[in-house]
């Protein structure tokens, strides 16, 4: 069974058992997503106040046959939390913002699922400790999104995924029945663990309301450089020795079109070279008290400069020049939107096969069409953003047609070294038929049968994940 519309006579009844206030008005800021690939529908927006009114709001959908789909920031880039023809009860967590708890001594925040991730990581720095989830959109994403599909950005080389900083959930089920778990515990050996079950599901197993996060301490120092390699094969023989340095948090991809992006589109980031590279890497180190973050820089560069992997460098010699060397990288994203791609690629492959795929599909990619490959993405963890475009003078609406066959070049070849076609966004309804196609049967009956019993009327979040 899959869950249906919300009628009018429903929404009727709906407003009568929730708070005053609960009830939005349905606008675009609830039902477009930030590409524009997908227009959702809602025959309502139900914003509640507490976790025991969504547990109302789901008992109710779940009485009626209704359609929900759970809503965080809006900031999903694969169409998870927009269901269009379908006026589902559309579940905003933007109420449920509170800060819940702090436990330094523990290393353990409390938030709701409506909490913005600035916000977390602004109360941890308050309590002298770090959240470091990281992303572009940590100014409007909130955790409960962040959860739901395991979100990674550019930290998870050292502190991991949204998975890793989770301890404890709580939630509503699909019957409407509330998960306890907000446990703060290292060790809880009890059994299947639900918190990891919900974490990644995208809402089709219930709605994050609140969780218990791992913080850490604030790194005493900090460094940034942005270093020009030779090539990916060369970054990542760089990534192993800054590594054996230690305290790498951060090591960014770069290549030479992104930044010729950046340029085009006259965006206000102060590129450090006036030749633009082929290829560079932002690497990113925090230390304990005392460190020296720039010597150590100063010490890779030399290590790879006589190693022949790095041929010029900029060392961040203050905060300012930090933030400006990561403003070239968290721009790169408003470049692309401004160009049009015809195919964005969320991929992870094994480190060792990172050079040789770009290389290859770089290959079949040319042989098949004229286009531009922007590749850039978190080396340390093996993520690539591998996204394609049009040459310069053309658009990629004369691309339409191709991009289907354009995307499988790449998640075959992504599928021939043992990687992944998505990294850190999530399956949504963009990547549903990818699921299909790459996903391990086994794997795909076990989820079926998961979402078959714990949501046997198919009201969660349908049509996400696996298909309707």
């Amino acid at each position: 069974m899959t869950g249906g519309p919300l009628t009018p006579d429903l929404r009727d009844a709906l407003a009568g058992q929730i708070s005053v206030g609960a009830l939005r008005e349905v606008s675009d800021a609830y039902l477009c997503e930030p590409r524009g690939t997908w227009q959702g529908s809602a025959g309502a927006v139900v914003a509640p106040r507490d976790t025991e009114e969504v547990a109302k709001v789901i008992r109710f959908a779940r009485d009626h046959g209704v359609a929900v789909v759970p809503w965080g920031g809006g900031t999903g880039l694969v169409g998870g939390q927009t269901l269009p023809n379908a006026a589902p009860i559309l579940l905003s967590l933007e109420r449920m913002h509170a800060i819940r708890a702090v436990y330094p001594d523990e290393n353990v925040l409390v938030a709701e699922a409506g909490a913005i991730l600035a916000d977390v990581q602004a109360a941890a720095r308050d309590a002298g400790r770090l959240f470091p989830l990281s992303l572009a959109s940590e100014g409007t994403a909130r955790m409960g999104g962040l959860l739901a599909t395991n979100a990674g950005g550019v930290n998870v080389l050292r502190y991991g995924n949204a998975r890793e900083l989770c301890l404890g959930l709580e939630a509503v089920l699909p019957d409407g029945s509330i998960l306890h778990g907000l446990r703060r515990l290292r060790k809880d050996n009890t059994g299947y663990d639900l918190r990891n079950l919900l974490i990644g599901a995208e809402g089709t197993l219930g709605v994050i309301t609140a969780a218990s996060l791992r913080l850490f301490p604030q790194p005493g120092a900090e460094g940034t450089a942005m270093l020009v390699v030779d090539g990916p094969r060369a970054a990542l023989s760089l990534l192993a020795r800054a590594q054996a340095m230690g305290g790498v948090s951060a090591f960014e991809l770069i290549s030479g079109q992104g930044l010729r992006f950046l340029r085009d589109h006259a965006l206000p980031v102060r590129q450090p070279f006036d030749d633009i590279p082929d290829w560079c890497v932002l690497v990113d180190l925090g230390l304990p008290e005392g460190g020296d973050p720039a010597g150590q820089l100063e010490r890779l560069f030399e290590a790879g400069f006589e190693a022949g992997e790095v041929s010029d460098g900029v060392i961040a010699q203050s905060e300012a020049q930090r933030h400006e060397l990561w403003a070239v990288r968290e721009t790169i994203p408003e470049a692309n939107k401004r160009t049009g791609a015809i195919a964005s690629n969320d991929i992870s492959l094994p480190l060792s096969e990172v050079p040789g795929f770009i290389e290859a599909c770089g290959a079949r990619l040319h042989a098949a069409a004229e286009l531009r490959i922007n590749c850039f993405g978190h080396l340390g963890d093996g993520n690539l953003h591998f996204n394609l475009f049009p040459p310069e003078g053309r658009s990629k609406a004369e691309y339409r047609d191709r991009a289907a066959d354009l995307r499988r070049i790449v998640d075959d070849a992504v599928a021939e070294r043992g990687g992944s076609f998505s990294a850190e966004h999530g399956v949504g309804r963009l990547k549903v038929e990818q699921m299909r196609r790459y996903g391990d049967p086994a794997k795909l009956a076990a989820m079926r049968a998961i979402k078959d019993a714990l949501d046997p009327a198919g009201i969660m979040n349908p049509g996400a994940v696996l298909g309707d």
